[in-house]
């Protein structure tokens, strides 16, 4: 018999602010979206109540991580001061989030993927397959996890 792969997926919305460092057009520019992460949770076998997972358990541990360091902050690159030098200045309850990797929809829902997701899931018998991060309505990212 062929052993099904199950998955659920759980939408969280966020808004934060960030520049792409480099870009050649009007993303060079400090902006701000409202983004929607899609989380593509599977494990090895459904749970006694025939689930992946709790859809709350990951609104709360990969939501709960997304308020805190990225829901109503700025994304910037470690390598961009200018940038940091300039938001530092700007008043707010939230430090700046300064990413190990330029703040693109693709380099974001990586992060997620390989970064976030594992620690936040670590012990569940759960992971993140897939994690797609919508920019806008028209544009989104995905990131696939490498079996």
């Amino acid at each position: 018999m062929e052993h099904s792969i199950i998955s659920c997926t759980r939408k969280i919305h966020f808004c934060a602010g960030h520049r792409v460092m480099g870009h050649e057009s009007k993303c060079a520019t400090p902006h701000g979206h409202n983004y929607y992460a899609h989380f593509f949770a599977e494990a090895e076998k459904l749970d006694e109540l025939g689930r992946v997972i709790d859809f709350s358990s990951i609104k709360e541990k990969l939501g709960g991580w997304i308020d805190r360091y990225w829901d109503h902050t700025f994304l910037v690159c470690d390598r961009d001061i200018e940038t940091i030098n300039a938001m530092k200045n700007v008043p707010g309850n939230k430090e700046l989030f300064i990413c190990p990797f330029n703040p693109t929809a693709e380099n974001m829902a990586a992060y997620l993927l390989d970064v976030i997701a594992p620690k936040q899931l670590e012990g569940t018998g759960v992971y993140i397959s897939k994690v797609i991060l919508y920019e806008t309505d028209n544009c989104y990212a995905t990131a696939i996890r490498k079996i």
